[in-house]
């Protein structure tokens, strides 16, 4: 039997440098989850390998995984304070989880180490840039005086100057005029930043009129279709309505978050889903993602996008629009309930429907509470709860998912927040099933998308779908510099 294993386990008894060495060729291959796996395996022989814990904390980095990064790039700077990459590597933990105090000592301390380097110097003044410009935010936030910024915008006064010869949008959106603003965006080509803020503008009013949990009533006259993760995908997102039907009253549609971020096609993404939002107020759902915010938007991409395709005024329009997307959904027929988030459950026992109503969620994700854990929480194979390797919320087991079920009378959970091979898992006694919709996440890890349809019997009918070719313009082209570390 062990000779059987070790021939089915290409790196059985191999050194850790090898290990180092397959686990960076996984890396630049993009099969993150994969680097890591052999970076651990090698430093289970070589424990004390700071350039190990390096690599690894990268590879978490490029997960997500921000509390297994930072606990890496700890781990490394203890084995070598002077060790520069570590620095850099806690510093893009920190700063993906807005703990900007922390990343820019850590910054400090690079510079330090090598005043001469010019990398080094820009990366901190542009820490330094993004902690003052977060501390801004911060205030303007709490000044509950000062109007929206929707509230200020006269679109009239928004000319459209005789250069432009792109798609002219009616001032009432018409599925005709949304299918021919997603071929224009297909073609890549813009639409005026007046019809940008329009559509912004009637998507902020009609999702603040939603509860945090917004039902959804699944009949015999029509049909939902869940989607996950989308995460700037465009020419996927058009190949979901190809094989499934564009939105409509009976052909509904819930996209539950990370609409944006990571593709580089994220300001198509949205506006295309915000158009259709606007247009089926109540046949289409849009819910709230962790990489729907601030702190997600200024690392991944969005940020950067939004302001070198419109503006930074539009830019400031989404984050108002982002603040009052739900945080979840009941889909229902009437007798069956199934709870739709974009993470996952909370960190105790005992939490009713009725709280999450309550939540205030006109806001910047906190890093801690309900809404934290709804927008970032995992499951795990395991009973319990565990602390999360992301760095907020928690993992939870499959009894904690049966027992908050149980107690809200609900049938099942369905999240998203997570790559799968399939584009969707079954766990927990088939009680949970994350989805997934980016295919070929990020052009590197090779897994399908997935979506699910429900009739009015609401059992889950799951397609997987292949990626499909985009324009030669690759991921993560907007993302903040100083994630490229």
């Amino acid at each position: 039997e062990n000779l059987i294993m070790a021939v089915s386990d290409p790196y059985a008894g191999r050194p850790a440098d090898a290990l180092k060495d397959e686990g960076n060729k996984m890396f630049s291959a993009g099969h993150f989850k994969e680097a890591v796996e052999l970076y651990s395996r090698a430093l289970d022989i070589d424990p004390t390998n700071k350039i190990l814990y390096s690599n690894r904390s990268f590879a978490n980095l490029r997960l997500e995984n921000f509390g297994l990064a930072i606990a890496d790039a700890s781990e490394c700077l203890k084995l070598d304070p002077k060790f520069v990459k570590g620095y850099y590597r806690r510093a893009s933990a920190n700063l993906a989880l807005s703990k900007f105090a922390e990343a820019l000592r850590d910054f400090a301390e690079a510079v330090k180490l090598e005043p001469s380097s010019k990398e080094a110097r820009d990366k901190y003044d542009q820490c330094k840039a993004a902690v003052t410009r977060a501390r801004f935010e911060a205030a303007i936030s709490m000044d509950h005086d000062r109007k929206p910024l929707s509230e200020t915008i006269d679109l009239e006064s928004m000319a459209i100057g005789s250069d432009y010869k792109g798609l002219m949008l009616p001032p009432t959106l018409t599925s005709e005029a949304v299918q021919q603003m997603l071929e224009e965006f297909k073609q890549q080509r813009k639409i005026h930043k007046r019809f940008v803020t329009q559509i912004l503008l009637e998507a902020k009013k009609v999702l603040a009129n939603h509860k945090n949990l917004v039902e959804i009533n699944v009949t015999t006259e029509n049909e939902l279709t869940v989607c996950g993760d989308v995460h700037g995908q465009y020419y996927d997102l058009l190949n979901i309505w190809q094989l499934n039907g564009l939105p409509s009253e009976k052909n509904m549609y819930l996209f539950n978050g990370d609409f944006v971020d990571r593709g580089s096609f994220s300001a198509e993404v949205i506006i295309a889903l915000l158009a259709w939002k606007v247009l089926y107020p109540n046949s289409f759902f849009l819910a709230r993602g962790n990489h729907e915010s601030r702190s997600m938007n200024k690392m991944y991409g969005f940020e950067g996008e939004i302001k070198a395709k419109y503006s930074e005024t539009i830019y400031e329009l989404f984050q108002e629009v982002f603040d009052a997307l739900p945080l979840g959904h009941i889909i229902t027929n009437g007798t069956k309930k199934i709870l739709v988030v974009h993470g996952g459950l909370f960190s105790k026992d005992g939490i009713k429907l009725e709280e999450i109503q309550k939540i205030d969620r006109f806001r910047e994700p906190p890093q801690e509470g309900l809404m934290a854990e709804l927008l970032w929480a995992d499951p795990q194979p395991q009973n319990g709860r565990l602390p999360s390797k992301r760095g907020v919320g928690f993992s939870f087991g499959p009894d904690v998912t049966h027992r908050f079920l149980n107690d809200n009378g609900l049938a099942m959970v369905i999240r998203s927040h997570e790559v799968k091979q399939l584009g969707y898992e079954y766990e927990a006694d088939n009680r949970l099933i994350t989805i997934f919709s980016a295919p070929n996440y990020c052009d590197q890890v090779g897994n399908k998308g997935a979506f699910i349809r429900f009739g009015i019997d609401l059992e889950p009918n799951i397609t997987s779908f292949d990626a499909v070719p985009h324009p030669a313009v690759k991921p993560m082209s907007y993302a903040n510099p100083l994630f490229s570390m």
